[in-house]
């Protein structure tokens, strides 16, 4: 249990059950009435974000949860298997709980496996990460001045848009966000 007062982004609430991230929180102080703290929460598992606004000095359940750098191994059926790197121990994780990271998982990549009760709740990528393009269409002479962008499938089977000069086999590095282009790797 902690006190509204002890909020602070990033902190996890277990709020009926459910559990919620702490994206931003606000101690408001108003000329009349008592103080209250406006916070914005973000869904753990669904990513839904909703506003929720707490007396000050309320008491709120907190949520253990235990981040932990890990690798990641190989997809056996539906899950993907990570090591934690401290303890050699395996870990599948379903591909619901994986989800969007998946478009940029290779074998051997870090990420940090967030957990609660022993059960995943997200996987988080670094940023960017390096990808080699394995098929976009050849540039054609005089295409390199003109900003246009065309599609290109990574090595993970991703597609993203990249300028009209990239060719098969340039490594990329991609914002693991937005799956945005951020520009070639030598």
């Amino acid at each position: 249990m902690a006190s509204t007062n002890d909020l602070k982004n990033g902190l996890v609430l277990n709020l009926d059950g459910q559990l919620w991230t702490v994206v931003e929180f606000q101690h408001v102080k108003p000329g009349k009435g008592p103080a209250f703290v406006r916070t914005k929460l973000k869904h753990v598992l669904s990513g839904k974000v909703v506003d929720k606004t707490f007396n000050a000095g309320t008491k709120v359940d907190t949520a253990t949860v235990d981040k932990r750098d890990m690798q990641y191994l190989y997809k056996d059926g539906e899950d993907y298997v990570f090591m934690d790197k401290s303890t050699y121990e395996q870990l599948p994780i379903p591909a619901a709980t994986v989800g969007d990271a998946a478009r940029f998982l290779l074998e051997s990549a870090e990420a940090v496996v967030a957990t609660h009760e022993e059960n995943p709740l997200f996987v988080e990528l670094p940023t960017s990460v390096v990808l080699e393009v394995t098929y976009t269409e050849p540039g054609l002479q005089g295409d390199r001045s003109t900003g246009g962008t065309k599609p290109a499938t990574v090595e993970t089977g991703y597609e993203i848009q990249v300028p009209l000069f990239v060719e098969t086999g340039t490594k990329v590095k991609v914002d693991t966000r937005s799956g945005d282009y951020l520009g070639r790797v030598n």
